[in-house]
């Protein structure tokens, strides 16, 4: 008798764990926010909605063969609309662009995937076409504005039989995470980890929930507290990785003793530094700025080891 495989991705409370997922035969049946989708057999032809899901299911050699895209060519992506810290491995493994931006039901039809993976939130979702989508594949439905890449990857693990895959992986980066811990000085605590815009009047900071929030708080890095009443706002409604920080909450909620940028270069950084409004801030009057990389944007495996790196040069005495 074939067992059931059920595990809430929306909520990433996974009943299962890598070794028991491996151990069973397919077909699986998965309990998703929108009901139980049953996936007869390990995928084949995987396609991604989301350009944020996309690096994580590269990262664990999923077979992805089309995938949703944003601008090219920009601080981000390349000249396809991938994330520039995998575009060359999508290239490689000749993952196709579906369309730029706004989903495409008919484009994903014509590659006639057997497995179709979406996000829940995010600017990337295409949950508006799930009913749609359903009747060309399964469905997969994930968060990942509420919990860390490797959470997600082990999810996808399982939902694609690349488990071991993605056992590994996490494995590898947790004892690179461990041994960077170990090894760095710690800049003044606690941190305000953000997204300064190019508007320079407002930025979008990272919580708790993120996967930025989280990395940083396993390297020991503290997060620092909101202040109380401040006029701050969720993004994109039920976001839970980001609050917006706008006119005079800009200031007041980046209160850390240090400011990590992501999604920032060296510009954007003195871009920070250089504001008149932000001209008092201890982090800027004692030049504990310290931008990124643009590539920080949505944390996946590629990402995530380039910011360790990162991190190493910044916080690793020579």
């Amino acid at each position: 008798m074939i067992k059931t495989l059920r595990f809430g991705l929306l909520l990433g409370a996974l009943t299962l764990s890598m070794a028991q997922a491996a151990a069973q035969a397919w077909p699986r049946s998965i309990e998703t926010s929108h009901g139980v989708i049953t996936i007869t057999h390990p995928p084949e032809r995987i396609v991604s909605t989301s350009v944020t899901v996309t690096g994580t299911l590269l990262a664990i050699d999923a077979p992805v063969i089309a995938s949703g895209a944003t601008t090219p060519n920009n601080q981000l992506s390349d000249k396809q609309g991938f994330f520039l810290q995998w575009g060359e491995i999508a290239a490689k493994r000749g993952v196709q662009r579906l369309y730029i931006g706004e989903p495409n039901a008919e484009a994903i039809a014509g590659v006639a995937p057997d497995l179709i993976v979406m996000s829940a939130t995010g600017a990337d979702s295409a949950i508006r076409l799930y009913e749609q989508l359903s009747a060309i594949a399964p469905v997969l439905v994930v968060n990942y504005d509420d919990k860390s890449w490797q959470e997600l990857a082990q999810t996808l693990g399982i939902a694609t039989g690349h488990e071991q895959q993605a056992e590994k992986i996490v494995a590898e980066f947790k004892q690179r995470e461990q041994a960077l811990k170990q090894q760095m000085t710690l800049p003044p605590q606690p941190v305000s980890a953000l997204v300064f815009r190019s508007d320079g009047k407002s930025a979008n900071l990272w919580t708790a929930d993120s996967s930025q929030g989280q990395l940083l708080q396993q390297l020991g890095f503290t997060l620092a507290p909101l202040p109380e009443k401040l006029n701050a706002s969720t993004s994109q409604g039920t976001r839970r990785d980001i609050i917006q920080l706008g006119g005079e909450s800009l200031a007041d909620g980046l209160n850390g003793e240090t400011l990590l940028l992501f999604a920032n270069d060296e510009s954007d950084a003195q871009r920070l530094t250089s504001n008149s409004f932000l001209a008092h801030l201890p982090a800027v009057q004692n030049k504990r700025v310290y931008a990124l990389g643009n590539d920080t944007f949505r944390l996946d495996y590629y990402s995530a080891s380039n910011l360790l790196t990162r991190l190493e040069k910044l916080f690793i005495s020579p």
